[in-house]
C-alpha cells in the first residue's frame, strides 16, 4: 500500500486548498521518506490524524478527539477562516495490488461545521469515476487493507513510543494490536464463537419437545393400516352393489319408456302441447285468410299487370313527344319570323324553313308509329300498379309461403303428438311401471350414499396413516436433532481446548520469530552491540526482557531512557517486518530523548529501511541540519515540507523544503 497525495481544505489549522504529494518517489527513483518540518503546535499531527480520519471516519482514534462525539469532533476540525459557502475536505489517495493488478483509489470525505446528521459525506473514486458500491462498504474493505487494530503499529508518533518505551508491559490497545498482526486473535475470535454456538444450542436443546414412545407410534400406524385394509375391502363390496343398482335403475327405466310409462307420464303434458298447436295452427290459416284478401290474387295476372304497366309508360312517352312537337313547331314559327324581319334572302330563309318542316315531320312520323293510346292512366296510377308489381304482391308471396311451411310443420307436429298418446300406458299400468323405477332409483341412491361415506371413511383414515408417519419421521429427526446439538456442545470443549493449544503453539511460534527480528532491529540501532544479545517476549502480556551475552538478564534500569526507545521503536519495527504487510509508516516527533549517536543511527539506519513509504513529521531539533543532510546523502528523502505557523492569521501554510 502506498499514499500517493494528500489534499487539506479548511481542516484544522490548514485554511484553504493544501495539496501534499506523497509519492515515495524522486525523478522515478524509489525515495522512501516523505519529510515534514515544523515547530510544536504547527500542524504536524493534525496531519497523521487527516490520514486517520480519511482512513476509518467515525472509527479513527485521532489526537484531539478524547470523548468528542463524532459530530463534536468534525465540528472542531473546521477552520475557523472557513467561508460559509465553502466545506471542509479531505482526500487521501492511495495505490495498493489487488488481484495482482495495481489499483488506484482517493478517500474523499467532506463536511461542514455542525454536519447533518452528525457525520461526513464519503465518496471513494477509482480513478476518476465514483464507486458507490465501495463507499457504502468501505469500513469492510478497509477494515481487510489495514486493520484499526494494527494502525498504531504503522501510525505512531512520539508519545505512544515514549510510553511503550516506559511501561514494563505493552498498553492494552498495543496488546490487541499485536494479536491482532500476528494473526493470534483468530483463535480468541473462533473460541467467543463456539462460546455463542454453544449458548445457542443449549437454549435449543431445552426448547427441544419431549415426543412419544417410538413403539406407541409403531402401534397406532399398524392399527391405522389395518382399519384402512378393512375400510378397502368393504368400498370394494359397495362399489359391486353400486354397479348392480346402477344396471337394475337402467333396465327398469328402459321399460318404463318402452312400455309408455313415461308418455303416461306426461300425458297432460301432451295434451296441452297438442291444444297449444292446434291453435297456433287456426291462427296460421287465418293468416292465410287474411292474406287472400289482400295483393296475393293479383299474383296470378302478374303477366297482365306488368303489360299494362309497360302500355301505360308508353303513352306516357307518347303524351310527352306529342307536347314536345307542338312546342317546336310554334319555336320555328317565331324563328322564321324573326328571319323574315332581319332581311335575310328569301331562299335561304325557304332552306331553313324546309329544314325545320323536315325535323317535325320525322318527330311526327315516330310518334305516329306507335298503337294508338288505349289506358289513359296517369301517372300516379302507374306509380301505384309499380308498387303494387314490385313489393306488395311480392311480400303476400313470401308471407304466404311462409305460413304454408308453418301450417306442414304444425301438421306433422300434430301428427307426433296425437301418435305419442296413443302410446301411453292405461292409469293401472303407469302405477306398477312407476312403483318399479322409484324403487331401484331409491335402492341406487343408498348404495351410492354408502359408497361416498366409505370413501370418506378410507380418505380419513389414509390422512391419518400420513400423520402418523409424520410422527414418526419427527420422532427420529428430532432425536437425531438432539443427539447432533448434544454432541456439538461436547465436541465445542474439545474444539476450544484444542484452539487453546493451537494459540499456544502458535504465540510462541510467532513470538520466536519476533524475538529474533526484535533482536536483530535493536541491535542494529544501538551504538553498543554488546549490550544486548536476545530480546525475549513474554507469552502472555507481550513484556520485554533484555539478555546479555552470558544469557543473563539485563535490568530495565541499566539502559538508558534513549536505549529504552530505540527498544520500543525496534518493537515496533520487527512487528512491521513479521506481519508481511506492505504497509506505510508514518512517525511523529520520533528523536526525543535521543542522544546524538543514537539520533544518528536512528536515522540512517531505521528511517530508510522502516518501510517502502515513511512519512516523518519532526520539529527543528529533532531532525537537525546534520540529520537532515545525512538522509539527503543517502537519497532516502523523496519530498520535503515545512510548516510554517502564522500566529497572526491563526494558521498553517506549506511550503517546499525542509528548515535547511
Amino acid at each position: 500500500m502506498i499514499f500517493l497525495e494528500l489534499v487539506l481544505q479548511n481542516f484544522g489549522p490548514y485554511s484553504g486548498k493544501q495539496t501534499i504529494n506523497l509519492r515515495p518517489t524522486n525523478t522515478n527513483n524509489p525515495r522512501p521518506i516523505i519529510l515534514f518540518g515544523g515547530m510544536n503546535g504547527g500542524g504536524k499531527t493534525t496531519l497523521l490524524d487527516a490520514i486517520r480520519l480519511a482512513l476509518y471516519g467515525h472509527r479513527a482514534q485521532c489526537s484531539t478527539r478524547g470523548n468528542l462525539t463524532y459530530s463534536d469532533f468534525l465540528s472542531q476540525c473546521v477552520n475557523r477562516n472557513t467561508p460559509p459557502t465553502e466545506k471542509t475536505r479531505i482526500e487521501l489517495a492511495f495505490e495498493h495490488i489487488q488481484d495482482d493488478q495495481v489499483v488506484e483509489y482517493r478517500i474523499v470525505r467532506t463536511w461542514e461545521k455542525n454536519p447533518k446528521e452528525g457525520k461526513d459525506s464519503l465518496g471513494i473514486l477509482d480513478g476518476e469515476w465514483p464507486d458507490s458500491y465501495l463507499a457504502n462498504t468501505w469500513d469492510e474493505y478497509i477494515e481487510n487493507l489495514l486493520p484499526l487494530g494494527i494502525s498504531n503499529l504503522f501510525l505512531f508518533d512520539g508519545e505512544q513510543v515514549k510510553e511503550l518505551a516506559e511501561l514494563e508491559t505493552p498498553p492494552p490497545l498495543v496488546v490487541d494490536a499485536i494479536q491482532s498482526l500476528l494473526g493470534l486473535e483468530l483463535a480468541e475470535r473462533l473460541a467467543a464463537d463456539l462460546d455463542i454456538l454453544v449458548t445457542r444450542k443449549k437454549k435449543q436443546l431445552t426448547k427441544t419437545k419431549e415426543v412419544a414412545n417410538l413403539e406407541e407410534i409403531e402401534q397406532k400406524l399398524h392399527q391405522q393400516k389395518t382399519d384402512l385394509e378393512v375400510a378397502t375391502e368393504k368400498l370394494a363390496d359397495l362399489e359391486k352393489q353400486l354397479k348392480k343398482a346402477q344396471e337394475k335403475q337402467k333396465k327398469a327405466m328402459r321399460k318404463f319408456v318402452s312400455e309408455g310409462g313415461k308418455i303416461a307420464g306426461e300425458r297432460s303434458q301432451l295434451e296441452q302441447e297438442l291444444k297449444d298447436v292446434e291453435l297456433e295452427m287456426d291462427t296460421a290459416r287465418q293468416e292465410m285468410v287474411e292474406l287472400a284478401g289482400g295483393a296475393l290474387p293479383l299474383a296470378l295476372i302478374s303477366p297482365l299487370l306488368e303489360q299494362a304497366s309497360s302500355q301505360g309508360d308508353l303513352e306516357i312517352l307518347r303524351h310527352e313527344a306529342e307536347i314536345a312537337l307542338d312546342a317546336f313547331q310554334e319555336r320555328d314559327k317565331r324563328l322564321l319570323d324573326y328571319l323574315n324581319n332581319l332581311s335575310i334572302p328569301t331562299q335561304k330563309v325557304s332552306k331553313i324553313e324546309e329544314f325545320l318542316n323536315r325535323e317535325n315531320l320525322t318527330l311526327k312520323d315516330d310518334i305516329n308509329q306507335g298503337d294508338e293510346p288505349w289506358l289513359f292512366a296517369d301517372e300516379e296510377a302507374l306509380t301505384l300498379l309499380e308498387n303494387l308489381l314490385r313489393y306488395e304482391i311480392e311480400n303476400s308471396l313470401n308471407n304466404a309461403q311462409e305460413s304454408l311451411t308453418r301450417l306442414k310443420d304444425l301438421e306433422v307436429e300434430i301428427d307426433v303428438l296425437e301418435k305419442q298418446l296413443a302410446t301411453a300406458a292405461s292409469p293401472e299400468a303407469y302405477e306398477i311401471l312407476a312403483t318399479a323405477l322409484q324403487e331401484t332409483q331409491t335402492e341406487l341412491a343408498r348404495v351410492e350414499v354408502a359408497c361416498e361415506n366409505s370413501k370418506n371413511d378410507c380418505k380419513k383414515l389414509e390422512n391419518g396413516i400420513n400423520q402418523t408417519k409424520k410422527e414418526l419421521f419427527s420422532f427420529t429427526d428430532e432425536t437425531m436433532e438432539r443427539h447432533n446439538i448434544q454432541h456439538i456442545i461436547e465436541s465445542s470443549a474439545k474444539v476450544k481446548r484444542t484452539l487453546q493449544l493451537f494459540k499456544d503453539k502458535l504465540t510462541v511460534k510467532k513470538l520466536n520469530k519476533l524475538e529474533i527480528e526484535v533482536t536483530e532491529c535493536f541491535r542494529y540501532l544501538l551504538h553498543k552491540s554488546d549490550l544486548v544479545h536476545k530480546v525475549a517476549i513474554d507469552t502472555h502480556n507481550f513484556a520485554l526482557s533484555l539478555y546479555d551475552n552470558q544469557t543473563q538478564l539485563v535490568p530495565k534500569h541499566r539502559i538508558s531512557a534513549g536505549e529504552k526507545q530505540l527498544l520500543a521503536i525496534s518493537f515496533l519495527w520487527g512487528l512491521a517486518r513479521v506481519s508481511g504487510r506492505n504497509l506505510p509508516v508514518a512517525i511523529d516527533t520520533p528523536l526525543g530523548r535521543l542522544d546524538s549517536s543514537h539520533r544518528q543511527n536512528l536515522v540512517e539506519r531505521y528511517f530508510p529501511a522502516a518501510s517502502h513509504q515513511v512519512i516523518l513529521l519532526s520539529t527543528d531539533t529533532e531532525v537537525g541540519k546534520l540529520e537532515v543532510e545525512n538522509l539527503r546523502n543517502l537519497e532516502a528523502i523523496a519530498h520535503e515540507y515545512l510548516l510554517k505557523y502564522d500566529v497572526q492569521k491563526n494558521q498553517t501554510n506549506l511550503k517546499k523544503g525542509y528548515f535547511w
